[in-house]
């Protein structure tokens, strides 16, 4: 078989815009790639929504690829095994409800279940901004990373969705953002954002779950970014409750929208 660059490159541009124009509007938008945003994504298509994740870095998983301090592990604790064995993602227990999982299989394979249930990733993607309406937050505004990246001025996209949720880890940049340009009031205890404590993994996992919520109307935090939001410590390699916390927001938003 002869091969038509033009062919190739038609194809790669007509299959992406087809499914850009297609993303313009949906349920669900998830700003942010790591483990909790995929599994939000991963559960929410599962159950028929139409969810579009928009990562700014070229490849999915967050801070799961480097396991601790560049050791290719993490740790999930038992609750958080249900979800890597629903996925098939391999684990051995080191101790009694501690069990180690390779970070590289795990980000993989997560990222690929994700895609596989319905969910679609835009990488590359910057989110600059929010679009405010009556009801709220109803939608991103977007732009390519290199162009933030280059400090090029080009006027971004906007698209529409019927919730957003933050899922950028540490930063919270969806929320912030929207505190930023809005001085909104937040659903937390001081109405703003509150920043991250230091480590502190046992206290960070269990509050996790009590900091899954919609912090403004319209947007829904998850992953450490709940715990940025509401002013919690940071847990490190343990992985369970990022998981866990894409479940229970993505068990949120499916109660509510379908």
């Amino acid at each position: 078989m002869k091969l038509d660059d033009i062919i190739v490159s038609r194809g790669i541009v007509e299959g992406y815009m087809e499914e850009l124009l297609d993303y313009l509007e949906m349920d669900v938008a998830i700003g942010g790639g790591g483990p909790s945003g995929l599994t939000a994504g991963y559960y929410m298509a599962k159950a028929g929504l139409k969810v579009a994740l928009f990562e700014k870095k070229l490849s999915m998983g967050g801070g799961m690829w480097g396991g601790g301090m560049m050791f290719n592990k993490i740790v999930v604790q038992e609750e958080g095994k249900r979800i890597l064995d629903e996925m098939g993602i391999r684990c051995q227990e080191y101790q009694k409800g501690y069990y180690l999982a390779d970070s590289i299989e795990s980000a993989s394979t997560i990222c690929s279940k994700a895609c596989q249930a319905g969910l679609k990733i835009f990488n590359l993607i910057e989110i600059e901004d929010v679009m405010i309406r009556d009801k709220g937050v109803e939608g991103l505004v977007i732009n390519w990373s290199p162009v933030e990246m280059a400090g090029l001025h080009v006027d971004p996209l906007t698209l529409a969705a019927r919730a957003v949720v933050d899922a950028t880890g540490h930063p919270c940049e969806i929320v912030k953002v929207l505190e930023n340009k809005m001085g909104a009031a937040l659903e937390t205890e001081t109405g703003k954002i509150m920043g991250e404590k230091s480590m502190w993994a046992d206290v960070a996992e269990e509050k996790i779950m009590d900091n899954i919520s919609e912090v403004y109307p319209g947007l829904y935090v998850t992953g450490m970014a709940a715990n940025a939001v509401h002013g919690s410590p940071r847990m490190g390699p343990i992985f369970g409750g990022m998981l866990l916390s894409g479940e229970k927001v993505a068990e949120i938003l499916i109660e509510k929208l379908k």
